[in-house]
């Protein structure tokens, strides 16, 4: 009988770096955090900042009531990163900073404390997002005009090329666009066109020479996201491979095939997670990651997976310690690593590559010929095409062409033990944390010139800063200057703002087409004949509804969705963007005399800015107004919102956005004691 012969074992491949997106509450609660999932096998860290610092605003603004610490971690100045990061030692670890406006700022608060710990400079390594032309489209935390924003961009690539050569200076985020409906050529093309607009930008500085643009292409990084669409997902990522080798080479002259490669991080899909069935969260994670982890040539650098909860609220500690031993179950049990790209040869792959790669390069051209990135988002052409994108994409899944497990199909379902508690499913933000974070911010600020730190005074810092924002100079040098005198997030942005000015993008709901169609007997018709019947009954031309978003919240692909079906159900909707007080939403719908207001809010702040805007309206005399909120709102937080007021409460759930135009008119009928309408069915 023939012995078995033992198997040489295969070499097997490093794994990606494995990440969790984590931060909340306050620095010392999020180092607490760090500190755990390091322990748990974490290789890299991801820090979310919360939105205030994300948008430069101190957690005592007006605009950051209700926001602070909610969907990711308060850095108000050089003491909270030094608490971020406490016992971390900087040298030795590789962190991604999800922060785009106001990327210098952190970039240069994190050097400072490497530099306390005693670290080299030149061996940190790690990313800062800093892609503002997605945050334009899609994800809303701009703050300067695209100009000086692409200049903070170059600056920081020009200055990280020379001091912090391990550092990636962007993360071209491809995963916002596809949150916002992109497509895979889109988001390919919307990508590649930000990409050619930053290097174009660096080359055109005359602050790196030609010989070391290989430096800064090596340097550039992509973020972006795996839908649920295996086959797809992972031909686009080989599609984006070649489009960029192609790019680099004939467009800024790269020889060297190391310095051309695609190097990206991801995080799956959270725009398909559900709260309807969350647990099918798990297996839809699984085989996003799966897309980018299976052929080894267009291998993901670096993952991080959001958790089955999160279209619930905050995950836990413990969900996201589920989605990490996601990752190391396939990256240590199974024999993924141990083998050369198992995709190579296939000629569905192939064929599916090449007519990605062809219809994205014709998108790219289409959007040079505009001018560029740039020109393309300040005409409004980008956003227009993703909130038709989107629109179209939630008309597939209202039509039930688009299925989705447990929310259009299979809905019948077992009780869930996950979730039989929703208030303990789901991470809390304790409210007295802001109160908490701005007692401490205005302690650093009476103190700061003191022992033990006795910064010096942050006038003549922020003065330099000024300075140098009015001429040509790299601002990276006068921002340090700024983090090492103790200036505040606020007080850094707050410069900036003086000389730069601010930027409202382009929302692109008027300009996009109708995807729904009203023919006679659909559901769209029967909405639209409430909507004209109950403007006869009020004795208007057109009822208006504005649509608004309190706070710092820029995801407004939700509150985009509902403008845009509801115009083409015969509202006349004001929607003026993102970023709004609860006190501009009050006047614009008092000034526009509006029969409904809708409040989209994905932050978390809802339960203080939703019920701000009810006070206002009663104190205004317009408590017959209804108020509608929608987001990522737990059941008691909507009981409460209820009990103060609200009207409706809209969560991911209620994915029938007609059915939700109707409920509107009806809540406006019932506002105005008018008798109730039957949608034909």
């Amino acid at each position: 009988m023939n012995e078995r012969q033992p198997q040489t074992p295969r070499e097997r491949d490093r794994p990606w770096l494995m990440r969790t997106y984590a931060g909340h509450s306050t620095a010392e609660a999020s180092n607490e955090l760090y500190r755990r999932n390091l322990a748990k096998g974490q290789t890299g860290l991801s820090v979310a900042f919360d939105l205030p610092t994300q948008t430069g605003y101190d957690p005592d603004h007006i605009l950051a009531r209700g926001e602070v610490g909610r969907v990711g971690v308060p850095v108000a100045h050089l003491g909270d990163m030094r608490r971020l990061f406490q016992d971390i030692p900087l040298e030795q670890m590789n962190t991604s900073m999800t922060i785009n406006a106001t990327a210098m700022w952190l970039l240069a608060l994190y050097q400072v404390v490497a530099e306390e710990q005693g670290a080299d400079i030149t061996e940190l390594q790690g990313t800062t997002q800093n892609d503002i032309v997605k945050e334009y489209l899609s994800r809303g935390t701009h703050v300067f005009p695209p100009g000086p924003s692409l200049r903070l961009t170059t600056d920081m690539i020009a200055y990280t090329v020379s001091h912090i050569p391990k550092w990636n200076p962007i993360n071209i985020c491809s995963y916002h666009l596809q949150e916002a409906g992109a497509t895979p050529v889109q988001e390919i093309a919307y990508a590649m066109s930000t990409a050619i607009a930053v290097l174009d930008a660096v080359r055109d500085s005359g602050q790196v020479p030609q010989e070391r643009m290989g430096d800064v292409v090596a340097r550039i990084s992509f973020f972006v996201n795996a839908g649920v669409r295996f086959v797809e997902e992972m031909c686009k990522m080989r599609a984006f491979g070649r489009i960029w080798d192609r790019i680099t080479r004939e467009r800024y002259g790269i020889e060297d095939p190391k310095q051309r490669r695609f190097r990206y991080g991801v995080q799956v899909n959270s725009l398909g997670l559900t709260e309807a069935q969350p647990e099918n969260n798990v297996q839809r994670i699984v085989l996003e990651m799966l897309a980018v982890t299976l052929s080894k040539d267009a291998r993901a650098r670096a993952v991080q997976l959001p958790a089955w909860n999160e279209a619930l609220g905050l995950p836990r500690p413990w969900d996201q310690q589920w989605s990490l031993r996601i990752q190391q179950v396939l990256a240590h049990e199974s024999d993924l690593l141990e083998y050369d790209d198992i995709f190579e040869g296939s000629h569905v792959v192939e064929a599916k590559v090449a007519r990605l790669v062809e219809e994205s390069r014709a998108e790219i051209d289409r959007i040079q010929e505009m001018g560029g990135a740039l020109a393309a988002v300040e005409s409004g052409y980008l956003k227009s095409r993703l909130v038709a994108s989107h629109a179209e994409r939630r008309a597939r899944i209202e039509s039930g062409e688009e299925k989705i497990v447990g929310v259009n199909i299979f809905e019948t379902t077992e009780p869930n033990p996950l979730t039989a508690d929703l208030d303990t499913a789901i991470q809390t933000v304790d409210p007295a944390v802001e109160a908490r974070v701005v007692d401490a911010l205005r302690h650093w600020r009476d103190t700061r010139y003191q022992p033990p730190f006795n910064h010096p005074r942050p006038c003549k810092a922020l003065e330099r800063l000024k300075e140098a924002a009015k001429r040509t100079d790299n601002l990276m040098e006068a921002t340090l200057e700024c983090a090492r005198a103790g200036v505040t997030t606020g007080e850094w942005a707050g410069a900036l703002r003086e000389v730069f000015g601010e930027f409202r993008a382009p929302t692109g709901v008027s300009s996009a087409p109708v995807t729904v169609a009203a023919e006679e007997g659909s559901a769209l018709a029967g909405v639209r004949a409430k909507v004209a019947a109950t403007a006869r009954d009020l004795g208007t031309g057109k009822l208006r509804f504005l649509v608004g978003k309190p706070g710092l919240d820029g995801h407004s692909n939700g509150a985009e969705q509902i403008a845009v079906r509801a115009r083409d159900a015969g509202f006349e909707v004001v929607y003026q963007g993102i970023r709004l007080t609860p006190e501009q939403i009050v006047d614009a719908a008092l000034a526009e005399d509006v029969h409904a207001v809708g409040l989209s809010i994905l932050s978390g702040s809802h339960a203080r800015l939703v019920p701000d805007v009810l006070e206002r309206l009663r104190e205004a005399g317009a408590a017959d107004i209804p108020v509608i909120a929608g987001g990522i709102i737990p059941n008691g937080d909507a009981e409460q919102l209820r009990a103060a007021g609200v009207a409706a409460v809209f969560t991911p759930k209620d994915f029938d956005i007609t059915g939700i135009i109707g409920r509107i008119v009806d809540e406006i009928r019932k506002a105005n004691k008018l008798d109730p309408l039957e949608v034909p069915a």
